[in-house]
Order: structure tokens, then C-alpha cells, then sequence
């Protein structure tokens, strides 16, 4: 990668070779997952049958805790779904977290919730069609009445369009509030603070580790509420559809 670029809030990547640019959301995506695989294999080395250390038992704790949430949101039987709920939550907050280093969150793309939402309606689609056959999934559109089928179409294409939406939307506007508390505070200490001699009157006193704080406050809350979110959204509709509700 010789050659950067820089358009609107994101860094693009010029791969010699490559005429296709590479942003900077899919670098941090893939540095967000080796992450998460190397955190997965140090956990899981030398596993016994009866946990004799810590990262062995973090490790049966984090599996416990996924797994519990799938059964408790969609029943008995879909253990085979906890690695996709377990992979999306663990890519959410590390993501949200980069951001506290300074680097570009992935989190902060709507793509990376758009591409997200598009498996998810992927699965939704395969249980509807696997539970009421190909063309049940087609009448079904047609319910309860014929004239229905446009909006009902909408509705289904409006699913993971909402989902993608809700997430990103919630994530920054955290990051929006941390900008106008940031401004905020700047105003009020040129306002309370004008009383100070000399330039000491110019420094804004008040945006000196508040906004830090701030924003490890919204970064950690966003980025632990709004993924369980998304997954509890993922598997009510998944459950849903191959219920054939």
C-alpha cells in the first residue's frame, strides 16, 4: 500500500496491482478480527476437561454466556447459531473500541452494518423458504390480501435496511454528543472563566479530560448495548421465520 488518499472522513488504500481502492474500514475490520482470533487462540490453548486456568475458564464463560443468550432469545436447537451471534458481538465492541485508541472505528461506517444486516436477511430468507417452501415464501407476499404484495415487499427489503440504520445511528450519535459537549465546554469556560489573568482566560480549562471521560462513557455504552441490540433483533427475526409466524 504505497499510496493514501483521503476523501470526506475516510482513508483509501492504493494496492499497486489493485485498481480497486481499499478504505480504511476494511483495514481495521481485518486488524479487528485477527484480534479477535488471536484473543480466541490464546484462550483456548492446552483446553482440558476440567479448567485448570484462568483463560480456560474465561474461556467456558464466554461460551456459556453465548450460548445462554441464543437459547433464552430463540429456544433449544439453535446451539449451531451461537458462533454467528458470538462473532457479531465480539466484532461490534472490539470495533467501537479501536476508536479509544484513536483509530478509525468500523463501527463508525454504515457499510459495516450494511453488510452485516444484508447476512442476516440472508438467514432470515433461507428459514422462511426452508419452513414454507419456495413458493409458500412467494404467496407470502400476497397476505392477507393481494393488494398488499408492494408494501409487503417494502417490509421485507425495510428489515435489514432498519437494522443496519438503528445501529449506526445510535453508535454516532454518541460520537456527535461527545463533539457538542466538547463544544459546550469550551463555550462555558470562556464564559465562567474570563476572570483569569493574562491568556490563562483563553485556555478552555473545562475540555481537559471531561470530553475523555465522555467519550470512554458513550464508546463503552454504544458499543456493548447497541450490538446485543442488533443480536437479540437477529435472532427474534430468525427465530420468526422459521417458526413460519
Amino acid at each position: 500500500m504505497d499510496n493514501v488518499s483521503i476523501a470526506g472522513a475516510k482513508i483509501y488504500y492504493t494496492i499497486p496491482g489493485i485498481n480497486y481502492p481499499v478504505t480504511q474500514t476494511v483495514v481495521n475490520a481485518w486488524i479487528a478480527m485477527i484480534i479477535i482470533v488471536g484473543v480466541c487462540i490464546w484462550l483456548t490453548r492446552g483446553l482440558k476437561v476440567h479448567a485448570t486456568t484462568k483463560r480456560q475458564t474465561v474461556a467456558e464463560m464466554a461460551v456459556q454466556m453465548a450460548q445462554n443468550l441464543v437459547r433464552g432469545s430463540m429456544g433449544e436447537g439453535w446451539d449451531d447459531f451461537v458462533p454467528f451471534i458470538a462473532a457479531i458481538l465480539s466484532m461490534s465492541v472490539v470495533s467501537s473500541f479501536m476508536s479509544l485508541t484513536g483509530a478509525y472505528s468500523p463501527t463508525n461506517d454504515l457499510n459495516t452494518f450494511l453488510a452485516w444486516s444484508i447476512v442476516v436477511f440472508v438467514l432470515i430468507t433461507y428459514y422462511k423458504i426452508k419452513t414454507k417452501g419456495f413458493g409458500g415464501y412467494l404467496k407470502s407476499f400476497t397476505e392477507p390480501i393481494f393488494v398488499m404484495t408492494p408494501m409487503n415487499i417494502i417490509s421485507e427489503i425495510a428489515t435489514p435496511v432498519s437494522m443496519a440504520l438503528r445501529h449506526f445511528a445510535n453508535i454516532v450519535s454518541g460520537y456527535v454528543i461527545g463533539l457538542l459537549l466538547y463544544a459546550a465546554l469550551g463555550a462555558v469556560s470562556k464564559a465562567v472563566l474570563f476572570w483569569l489573568p493574562g491568556s490563562l482566560s483563553a485556555i478552555p480549562i473545562l475540555q481537559i479530560g471531561i470530553p475523555a471521560v465522555l467519550n470512554v462513557y458513550f464508546t463503552c455504552f454504544s458499543g456493548c448495548v447497541q450490538p446485543y441490540i442488533f443480536c437479540m433483533l437477529t435472532m427474534q427475526f430468525v427465530a420468526s421465520a422459521a417458526s413460519d409466524e
